[in-house]
């Protein structure tokens, strides 16, 4: 997987390809861009690139041959969510006294050391850094530079100043990525002592052409559909589960549906009873939340007189039913009561309740 299957961004892509032929390449690179943007892809490319055994060069820029040792080995961590469900595993059958000690990584090759967020906080954690501090002053074992990528910008505050030393006096042979949403979540001092590149979203037409050769099995509706809910970010629209956003969306419309009518509510009672507690029904409520916030968006977008920014385009004559009844004020509303029912999640409450109060407060 050369650096042209790496799908828009060309020109931050060769920005960095370019400091890599010139040796230019900062040893602090903050990638930052909405989830599927291909931040982590980017940056396994380039720990390809820097460590190959048999680089080449395309369009006059650096490449990887992606079938050397080295290629082959950095490239078994791309899956990160499976090699991340690995580490967790393996933790999970230790000794309580080895686990309390254990901190999660994910390393196909000794050079290369992945560090995601420390379950069950989801944050870095400084024993992490530590990890980092205690190798990346060796030189590299089986390539030439040894690097270190950071999936997530939530470091604990100790962790975050204890990476700050490091970026201070990083050796020479190391490259530490920093992947992020929002580099405003970086310490000022760390981001000043990094370089920020940032990968832009994709226009849905792009990202429909894309679909069309990875996603041939659906419909151009479909097709157009994820194109727009995916905002931008090529990987999330080439990994989206539609039947999940279809199911959730039907409900989400039920929902909305009976807050606007009133009346019976036997089908309302009968979907929010399916959202029952643990982490699967932690997951379809989250869903079903983040799908509400879609429909609403879009209710507010024909209120507003710009259709054409409406995402769920394929139920437009649903919506616009919808939005004869709901008003700015009502609309306005839902949110708000939309984010108790999140704030209710994270206290743990009922959800099955906590959706029926949603929809009984906005009746009309």
């Amino acid at each position: 997987m050369p650096f042209s299957d790496f799908h828009g961004n060309r020109e931050t892509v060769d920005r960095l390809r370019d400091m890599l032929g010139r040796e230019r390449l900062p040893h602090a690179i903050v990638l930052s861009g909405a989830p599927g943007s291909g931040k982590y892809t980017l940056a396994l490319m380039l720990a390809q690139a820097l460590n190959c055994l048999t680089p080449r060069k395309n369009d006059g820029l650096p490449d990887f041959c992606g079938q050397c040792a080295n290629c082959t080995r950095i490239a078994q961590a791309a899956d990160l969510d499976a090699r991340f469900a690995e580490a967790v595993e393996a933790r999970e059958g230790l000794r309580e006294t080895d686990k309390k000690e254990t901190r999660i990584f994910v390393q196909t090759h000794p050079d290369v050391l992945i560090i995601p967020p420390d379950p069950p906080q989801m944050m870095i954690k400084v024993d992490q850094v530590r990890r980092v501090i205690g190798t990346i002053y060796y030189r590299p074992a089986e390539g030439r530079e040894r690097v270190y990528i950071f999936t997530d910008s939530a470091f604990m505050k100790e962790a975050a100043n204890s990476l700050l030393k490091v970026l201070e006096e990083p050796p020479e042979f190391a490259t530490i990525f920093l992947l992020t949403e929002n580099p405003g979540e970086l310490l000022p001092t760390i981001r000043s002592r990094s370089m920020v590149f940032t990968l832009a979203a994709l226009p849905a037409e792009e990202i429909e052409r894309d679909l069309t050769r990875h996603r041939p099995e659906w419909k151009p509706p479909q097709r157009a559909l994820v194109a727009r809910l995916s905002e931008g970010a090529v990987g999330r629209a080439r990994n989206f589960d539609l039947a999940a956003y279809s199911a959730a969306r039907d409900h989400a419309l039920a929902i909305l549906n009976s807050a606007l009518r009133g009346g019976e509510h036997s089908e309302l009672f009968k979907i929010t009873d399916s959202y029952r507690s643990g982490a699967e029904g932690r997951e379809k409520t989250e869903q079903l939340i983040r799908t509400l916030y879609s429909l609403l968006r879009d209710l507010m977008f024909i209120h507003s007189g710009a259709p054409d920014a409406i995402r769920n385009t394929d139920i437009s004559p649903q919506l616009n039913r919808l939005a004869e009844s709901a008003d700015f004020d009502w609309i306005t509303a839902a949110s708000d009561r939309l984010a108790e029912v999140e704030r209710g999640m994270r206290r743990n409450l009922l959800r099955s309740l906590s959706l029926d109060a949603f929809a009984a407060a906005l009746e009309k």
